[in-house]
C-alpha cells in the first residue's frame, strides 16, 4: 500500500481514537511526511513494503548532516516508532523496521527556569495601563500569573473556559493530553485576580458568552502563537538570557515547588505527567540548590582532607 495513504490513516487514528491534539497530530504528520519525501527522492520508494531499516538509517544520517539536533532526531524517530507499531498491528507490514533502529544520544539539558526575584518583580511591578489597554493588560498579566501558579501547558491554557474555575473549591479544571481531566488547586490571591480579570473581560466584551477564558481584542479565543508572544514579551522584561516561553514558566513552577519542599508525586499530579520519570528532571535543579546551600552552611563543606 502507498506510504502516503497509510500516513493519512494513522493520523486519522490518532485523532479519532487517541484523541491527540491538533498540534501533536501536525507534528506526527510533518515527521512522517519528511521521511516519505526523503525515501521517494533518494530511493524512489513509494510503498511501505519496500521500506527497510537501512532507508530509515540513511534518513537519520541525512538529518544529522543537515544540522538537525539529536533531540529533534530522537523525537522524529519516536513518532516513527508509534506509526510503525500501528502499521504492524493493522497488518500493513510483516516486519517492523524500527526494531533495528537505535537513536543518537541526547545531551542532558536541565530545564530553564526564571529566578524567583526576577519573576516576583514581573508579577508585582505592574505599570497602570491606559483605559483602552485595560483588557489586554489584565489578560496578559493573568496569563503569566496562571502559568506560574499552576504549571499548566500552553495547549491547556488555550482551552480554559470560565466554567473551569471553581471559586468555592479553589480549583481550576484542566483538560490535558489524551483528554485527561485533572483539577489543580489555586490560592486565594490568584482567585481574587481571576475574579478581577473576569469583571474587566465581561465589561470589555458585553454580550459575549462566558466561555473561553482568554480572548483576543476581537473577542476570539487566543491561539498558540499569541500566547507564546505574550509570554516571550513579558519575560523579556526580566529575563534577558535563555528561553522565554510558556514551557519555561511550567519548568519554573515545578522547580520552585521542589525548592520549597513539595512532594514529587504531588507535582507529578499537578503537571499531569503520565510517569514520575518525567517529573524527576526537576530534581536536578533542586539538588544544585541543595549543594549550594550545603556548601555555604556546613562547617566542614569548604575544607579539604587533612586541613
Amino acid at each position: 500500500m502507498h506510504f502516503g495513504e497509510l500516513i493519512g490513516r494513522f493520523l486519522a487514528y490518532l485523532e479519532a481514537e487517541r484523541k491527540y491534539s491538533p498540534h501533536t497530530i501536525l507534528s506526527y504528520q510533518n515527521d512522517l511526511n519528511q521521511l516519505h519525501t526523503f525515501i521517494i527522492h533518494e530511493f524512489s520508494i513509494q510503498t511501505l513494503e519496500e521500506l527497510s531499516h537501512s532507508h530509515i538509517r540513511s534518513w537519520m544520517v541525512h538529518m544529522m548532516q543537515e544540522g538537525v539536533t539529536a533531540v529533534s532526531v530522537n523525537r522524529k524517530i519516536s513518532a516513527l516508532r508509534s506509526a510503525f507499531r500501528w502499521f504492524k498491528k493493522k497488518g500493513f507490514i510483516l516486519q517492523n523496521p524500527m526494531l533495528k533502529i537505535t537513536v543518537p544520544k541526547k545531551p542532558k539539558r536541565l530545564p530553564v527556569v526564571v529566578q524567583k526575584n526576577s519573576l516576583e518583580r514581573l508579577l508585582d511591578d505592574r505599570i497602570s495601563p491606559n483605559e483602552e489597554d485595560m483588557y489586554i493588560h489584565a489578560r496578559n498579566s493573568m496569563i503569566i500569573d496562571l502559568f506560574y501558579a499552576t504549571g499548566i501547558r500552553r495547549s491547556e491554557l488555550k482551552q480554559l473556559t470560565t466554567g473551569d474555575i471553581d471559586f468555592f473549591r479553589k480549583e481550576i479544571r484542566v483538560v490535558g493530553k489524551g483528554n485527561k481531566v485533572r483539577s489543580i488547586p489555586i490560592t486565594q490571591p490568584i482567585l481574587d485576580k481571576l475574579d478581577q480579570y473576569l469583571k474587566i473581560r465581561n465589561d470589555n466584551f458585553p454580550g459575549i458568552p462566558e466561555k473561553c477564558l482568554f480572548l483576543t481584542p476581537k473577542a476570539k479565543p487566543v491561539y498558540d502563537r499569541m500566547i507564546y508572544d505574550i509570554v516571550h514579551r513579558e519575560l523579556s522584561q526580566v529575563n534577558t538570557a535563555g528561553k522565554k516561553s510558556p514551557h519555561v514558566l511550567r519548568h519554573t513552577f515545578a522547580t520552585h515547588m521542589l525548592d520549597n519542599g513539595a512532594d514529587l508525586n504531588a507535582i507529578k499530579e499537578i503537571l499531569g505527567h503520565a510517569s514520575l520519570a518525567a517529573t524527576q528532571v526537576y530534581t536536578h535543579n533542586s539538588l544544585s540548590k541543595l549543594k549550594e546551600a550545603y556548601g555555604k552552611a556546613h562547617p566542614r563543606a569548604g575544607r579539604t582532607n587533612g586541613t
